[in-house]
């Protein structure tokens, strides 16, 4: 692929096009915006030579690079920490917690391990912070060997880069596993044309080639330029002249390897163990290669023949001239040599400033089990998961219990390796490693935490429903264990068999119940026993009996302070409970204090689920717009973490109200075609609610009836499926259902009664209105406006309204129908219930009154994302506080700023309340 001269933007044989793409890469960073580009392709097709160009012809910016090496692949932040390793002076300039989750993560500073996306928010900085003086560019090359976390969080910074004037090329292998980095802007680096191939051929052997055995390698090579500058060196010149060889058939890059072995094996004795040494010790460190060298008595001078064969370039560090030199400098050695090897690199390593790599080269020069070497790891396990890197503890632990004589010892170091692989993400490794624990001598507490381990795997990768016979048994060894611990695997017990919806054989929900309320109380304090026995009685005794003792602990949980740590464990199960009973009040408290501490904690597995609450809250109370704002945060978050189903779900929550069919269906048929999702029960309730009041909305009520009977069919999930009884009610009443509506009125009325709450008995006499006639329908829609007017649930209180002006209307009371349908109306199109708003619109002109079109709110050409910045704006936050809490940079902040004063027509962040709020204001 290369041409003769310096300059590699003349270097690059055909490859006009992707240097065309990354020329565009530099100018958009050079003019002030960011820029992402993957290039993908096989190994040899000129991935870093691309990368050289760019850093070539990046002129007037800053270089930082990195480069994934295989052996690397479990020692955390290292990646992540070559990238930054040259702008760390800057960390003085990051947030106070950004800089302490940093400092953490690489090592500089002891603390609570990090989470990866504080993290990540904190690399964004650190680069945007280097950004201002001159344009960054960030180039990573073989990116698919990066250690996990460093990839998870480059993949989070690249899809935040927005206004920074930070350019992020990565480069990597193909073909390969599903990689972080799927989803960014990609570029597939193709093979060279035939007529390139030629001529980059000739280029490396001019006048030696036989025009036939030209015309096999290039056939052969396929277009691979370093296959074409390579393989040509492996052959004998009478294979060059005449084709007088064997065709060799191997897999290309098998072919590139072989090439590169052939190579090395004809290097010198002492040059051989020098490369296996730059290839054991990925690093790079020169001194390293030095001080290993001569432990092993090898002259540095023996580097001489690879540097001339262009193997290896020794220069400020260490570099292969590609990655699989590295891997066949390595693959040649024989098994003693390379253990000799990692024992000179390990007695080189500085044990004090850098104790973890020296103990991973330990470990590859042991042969055989050495409990001084597994206890070496165990300690580089702990010094990961105190930095966050629970990839790597998972990888010291694993090959800590490989080398641990003692069998139950090499049982407990599996299952904490188990343990740290399933926080990582690793499942199936996760379960192998409990496999091979459970071979060792196990004590009781132990079993508990496997059987734990993998009804939690269950739940997170299969189903919530196969998760629960596991999650019961747990909990039951853990009991006379640890009674704390025990409550909490119940409370997610509960929680799984709620989703899960319709169970399946074996497991079922009543024994779970039964269960927690057999077991001993957990510690202090009272109310997490008083939230779960509550719902543990709406099981076993029915909803009535566990309700009072769920509004006592609710109470509690909105009156009282709560830890971090009981806040994330338990505010989850608290804010869904008081959705559950219908407590709007505590609903909005704590959804809002959940969301409140995930982001000061930066607990983003955490965030995401508790912004669909917050969503759903504020979707209630009618401030659509709030909700657009959370949600596309949940939705982001929610990608970002790797969830599946908060992105898809989200939209369900939003749409349906508005009345927007195409959105509606297009999000139902996302979420139920996933299969990853497939038999989920609580999918099926949501999908089938937010079918009904989308129906509903439309008054295509035989539709609505369908789906809000098949919403309604697992009445144990609680919250949707009881709401789906509210649009049953409807739809029946209106399909011609009178005995199905007054049914699923009368169950509301059962509840509302249990619970109390002005929502439901409000929610419970407008349902029953509906299949009532004269002075008592009438009763009961009054009722039902003046409850929900107490309370903070306006959209309940508009449909109330419009259902109230309707049956007006039906009994030929014109003036006072329009009062109310005219209220209605209002309060529907203000809100942006579109089809509800429509359905007002219609029964006020069959009243005979003209309806007037209602002015556009003011922010209404905003984005989701620019409302919630110019709403957080409003509420005084400064830049650096709104892009903390939203994970973009303080310069994307303002960059969105600058567009919200130009859609709005002002001039400062002081009139974005007015401005903005205004509509929301002329609601209340």
């Amino acid at each position: 692929m290369l041409m003769a001269g310096r300059d590699s933007r003349l270097q690059l044989r055909g490859r006009q096009i992707e240097c065309e793409t990354l020329d565009q890469l530099l100018a958009t960073a050079q003019a002030g915006r960011s820029s992402v580009l993957v290039l993908r392709g096989e190994a040899g097709i000129g991935k870093t030579a691309l990368l050289e160009y760019v850093r070539d012809s990046a002129s007037g910016c800053r270089i930082a690079r990195a480069a994934g090496v295989e052996s690397e692949m479990e020692l955390a932040f290292g990646g992540l920490h070559q990238l930054c390793a040259p702008f760390l002076d800057h960390l003085c300039r990051l947030p106070t917690p950004q800089r302490e989750a940093l400092e953490t993560a690489f090592g500089l500073s002891a603390g609570t391990p990090p989470d990866r996306f504080l993290v990540g928010l904190a690399v964004l900085s650190l680069l945007a912070e280097v950004a201002e003086k001159e344009p960054l560019i960030c180039l990573v090359d073989d990116a698919q060997w990066l250690d996990r976390v460093s990839a998870q969080t480059l993949a989070f910074v690249a899809r935040r880069l927005l206004a920074e004037r930070i350019g992020l090329v990565l480069a990597v292998r193909e073909p390969g596993l599903e990689h972080e980095l799927t989803g960014l802007p990609q570029l597939e680096v193709g093979r060279l044309s035939d007529g390139d191939a030629r001529a980059l051929l000739d280029s490396v052997t001019p006048g030696r080639l036989d025009e036939r055995v030209r015309d096999r390698i290039v056939a052969e090579t396929q277009g691979n330029p370093l296959a074409l500058l390579e393989l040509p060196r492996g052959l004998a010149a009478a294979e060059l002249a005449g084709g007088f060889g064997r065709p060799d058939a191997r897999p290309l890059v098998n072919q590139i390897e072989q090439s590169f072995l052939r190579r090395v094996r004809s290097l010198p004795a002492e040059t051989q163990q020098l490369l296996l040494i730059a290839a054991a010790e990925p690093v790079g460190d020169v001194t390293l290669l030095i001080r290993a060298a001569e432990l092993l008595g090898i002259d540095a001078a023996a580097a001489a023949p690879a540097e001339a064969a262009g193997l290896i370039i020794i220069g400020t560090r260490v570099r292969f001239r590609h990655p699989l030199v590295r891997s066949a400098a390595y693959r040649v050695a024989a098994p003693q040599d390379r253990q000799n090897v990692h024992r000179a690199l390990a007695d080189a390593t500085d044990p004090q400033s850098d104790p973890d790599r020296r103990a991973w080269h330990l470990a590859n020069a042991t042969p055989s089990p050495d409990e001084t070497v597994a206890a070496e790891l165990e300690r580089s396990a702990d010094r990961a998961q105190a930095r966050g890197g629970v990839a790597a503890a998972a990888a010291f632990l694993e090959r800590a219990a490989e080398l641990t004589p003692d069998p139950a010892r090499r049982g407990a170091r599996a299952l904490a390796a188990a343990q740290a692989k399933c926080q990582a993400g690793g499942f199936d490794a996760a379960l192998e490693l409990l496999d091979a624990a459970e071979l060792s001598p196990l004590d009781e507490r132990e079993l508990a935490q496997s059987t734990l381990l993998r009804g939690q795997i269950a739940f997170a990768s299969t189903s919530a429903g196969t998760s629960l016979p596991l999650l019961l048994k747990a909990g039951k060894r853990l009991e006379p264990l640890d009674a704390g611990l025990a409550r909490e695997t119940y409370r997610d017990a509960l929680y799984a068999a709620m989703t899960a919806g319709h169970l399946p054989s074996g497991a079922q929900l009543v024994d779970v119940a039964k269960a927690t309320l057999a077991a001993p109380p957990g510690p202090p304090p009272e109310r997490n026993d008083l939230l779960l026995n509550g719902l543990a009685l709406m099981t076993t005794e029915g909803y009535a009996a566990g309700v009072p003792m769920v509004r006592q602990a609710l109470d509690a949980f909105r009156t009282e302070g709560v830890s971090r740590e009981e806040g994330l464990g338990w505010l989850p199960l608290a804010a869904g409970m008081a959705f559950n009973v219908w407590d709007f009040d505590s609903f909005s408290v704590l959804s809002a204090r959940l969301v409140d501490l995930a982001r000061e904690t930066g607990a983003l597995s955490v965030l995401s689920p508790a912004l669909v609450l917050l969503v759903s809250n504020r979707t209630l109370a009618g401030e659509l717009a709030v909700a657009d704002s959370l949600a596309a945060e949940a939705a982001t978050i929610g990608e970002t973490t790797g969830s599946r189903f908060i992105p898809q779900y989200v939209p369900l929550m939003l749409e349906p109200w508005r009345g927007r069919e195409a959105a509606t269906r297009q999000a139902i048929e996302t979420i139920t075609r996933d299969p990853a999702l497939q038999g989920e029960g609580m999918v099926e309730t949501v999908t089938q609610w937010a079918s009904a009041v989308l129906y509903n909305g439309l008054g295509r009520y035989e539709e609505a009836y369908v789906a809000a009977e098949r919403g309604a069919a697992h009445p144990q999930q609680l919250g949707v499926a009881t709401r789906s009884m509210v649009e049953l009610v409807e739809a029946a009443a209106r399909s011609g259902r009178p005995a199905r509506a007054a049914e699923a009125a009368q169950h509301l009325h059962e509840l509302a009664q249990a619970s109390g709450t002005d929502w439901i008995l409000g929610a419970s006499a407008m349902v029953r209105a509906q299949v009532s006639d004269g002075l008592a329908a009438e009763d009961l829609y009054r009722e039902a406006i003046e409850r929900l007017g107490r309370t903070e649930v306006r959209i309940t209180l508009a449909r109330a309204r419009l259902l109230y002006g309707q049956w007006l209307r039906r009994e030929n009371r014109r003036l006072d129908a329009r009062e109310q349908l005219g209220i209605a109306y209002e309060m529907l199109s203000q809100m942006g219930l579109e089809a509800f708003a429509e359905r007002a619109r219609r029964e006020l002109q069959a009243t005979g009154e003209t309806i007037r079109k209602r002015p556009a709110e003011a922010g209404a050409t905003l984005t989701a994302q620019e409302t919630q910045i110019a709403r957080l704006a409003g509420d005084g936050l400064t830049n650096p506080e709104i892009g903390a809490q939203l994970f973009i940079s303080p310069h994307t902040v303002e960059w969105h700023l600058r567009k919200v004063f130009a859609k709005l027509g002002i001039a400062s962040r002081k009139q974005i309340r007015t401005t903005l709020l205004e509509g929301t204001a002329a609601m209340a």
